[in-house]
């Protein structure tokens, strides 16, 4: 099976869970900025939650698919159509032999993610087969996708054969079907225009001006166009150190929250480098990473300070609710042999 770029929209990349167990060598993580989202994308197809799809960014591709497909669209509501007809986010989808898939305005957040039964088939490269632009590294020949790329998909699991041939015998031609069930929008992130995003106090937060401090939990800051996979740039009250003092590089990872000489402070993302020199404020909580990744530029974000056992109680919380969904996938595909 496979599907056409027919028009590639602003940024269409193959993106999985990320490059893991080579970072010892400089080589970034990449991946997902909204992981959370793939996941259960993967899992509404029938897929291993670290399978390959592709990651849409605002403006989103025109798509053609050459062979009936199984899919599934979550993650920020770019206004999808299947044939014309809108497409429930959360959901998994049957998108019938030579129908096609389009979007339009971004209605809420600014990442959708398709997931396909089988995974997006290209190379892996290091482990991974996300996409990192900068160094043309993974995905499809290492780049965005653009009009007429073709990709193949892998082989389904017996869980999405099931779903697929569950949804076929209710699907049109023209239409195709969609499951009558969805994931239940309790467990899905808060998704909003202008979050608030929670951040556990850094290494260096200690070193940072008591006024400095307050303005983090106070003040709104920015989305400056610059952000972009790397990073989010923000622009607000200037975060002050008690006195300058040189840093040493170490480790930073997806959420790490450094603030440069300037005082703007930088939330490290999905394609972040290895290691950073700038103070380390606070580091974002793995919840809340999804909303930081739907951000649109020009955002308003304030944050919320929480200790790190609140941080991994909702994590865990996130964890377990994810664990039922499988749980119910799973007995959906039993109930129905």
């Amino acid at each position: 099976m496979s599907l056409l770029i027919e028009k590639p929209g602003l940024l269409t990349t193959v993106q999985d869970l990320g490059r893991f167990g080579v970072q010892k060598y400089g080589v970034i993580v990449s991946g997902a900025m909204d992981a959370f989202a793939l996941r259960l994308a993967n899992l509404l197809v029938g897929n291993a939650e670290g399978e390959a799809g592709l990651e849409i960014t605002l403006l989103g591709p025109v798509i053609r698919f050459e062979q009936t497909a199984l899919i599934s669209l979550c993650g920020g509501d770019l206004s999808p159509k299947l044939n014309g007809i809108p497409v429930p986010l959360w959901r998994t989808v049957l998108a019938p032999k030579g129908s096609t898939l389009t979007f339009g305005p971004a209605k809420l957040g600014c990442r959708a993610y398709l997931a396909v039964g089988g995974g997006i088939d290209v190379p892996v490269r290091m482990n991974s087969r996300s996409t990192y632009l900068r160094a043309g590294i993974g995905g499809y020949e290492g780049r965005s996708l653009v009009a007429g790329d073709q990709l193949s998909f892998g082989e389904m699991t017996p869980r999405g054969s099931h779903l697929l041939a569950s949804l076929a015998r209710e699907a049109s031609k023209e239409s195709g079907a969609f499951s009558r069930w969805a994931v239940f929008p309790e467990i899905l992130p808060k998704y909003a225009a202008n979050p608030i995003v929670q951040l556990i106090p850094g290494e260096e937060y200690d070193l940072f001006q008591e006024q400095s401090q307050l303005d983090l939990w106070q003040e709104e800051f920015a989305v400056l166009p610059q952000s972009d996979r790397m990073g989010y740039r923000f622009k607000g009250r200037q975060l002050q150190m008690n006195q300058s003092k040189e840093m040493i590089s170490s480790a930073v990872t997806m959420g790490t929250v450094q603030v440069p000489p300037d005082g703007n402070p930088i939330i490290l993302m999905a394609d972040r480098q290895t290691t950073g020199g700038y103070p380390k404020i606070a580091q974002v909580a793995s919840v809340d990473l999804p909303l930081l990744a739907q951000t649109n530029l020009s955002a308003r974000v304030r944050f919320r300070k929480i200790t790190l056992q609140e941080a991994q109680r909702q994590l865990i919380e996130r964890e377990n609710a994810i664990q039922t969904l499988r749980n119910g996938l799973e007995q959906l595909e039993t109930s129905k042999r």
